[in-house]
């Protein structure tokens, strides 16, 4: 399975605006501690890092465990600034990443 997100935040914002990002990860979030029909443990397979990047700066970092739910839920806000792009990465334990990115112009009030 693929890899693929929902995200969601503002194409434009007023400087010194709270903003908010949204998205939803199409992913099976495996613990590893399940067993299959044949008794055989299922393969892990989590994602274990989520970070967000505006105008080239970290803004957002999270470790994920396998207590995570599969396709996870994240929502944040943050101040905007300045124009830029924004930086969505989700990585995988098995070496799987999936990047999305969008840009955010800010004018002044």
């Amino acid at each position: 399975m693929a890899l693929s997100a929902r995200v969601r935040l503002p194409e434009r914002a007023t400087r010194g605006e709270v903003v908010e990002i949204r998205s939803l990860v199409s992913h099976p979030m495996e613990t590893g501690f399940r067993v299959d029909s044949f008794g055989r443990r299922v393969p892990r397979r989590i994602l274990v890092r989520f970070s967000v990047r505006y105008a080239g700066r970290l803004i957002a970092e999270m470790d994920l465990r396998p207590g995570i739910a599969a396709n996870p839920y994240v929502a944040f806000r943050f101040v905007a600034d300045r124009s830029g792009e924004l930086e969505l990465r989700w990585q995988g334990d098995d070496g799987e990443e999936l990047i999305e990115r969008g840009q955010l112009e800010v004018s002044d009030p």
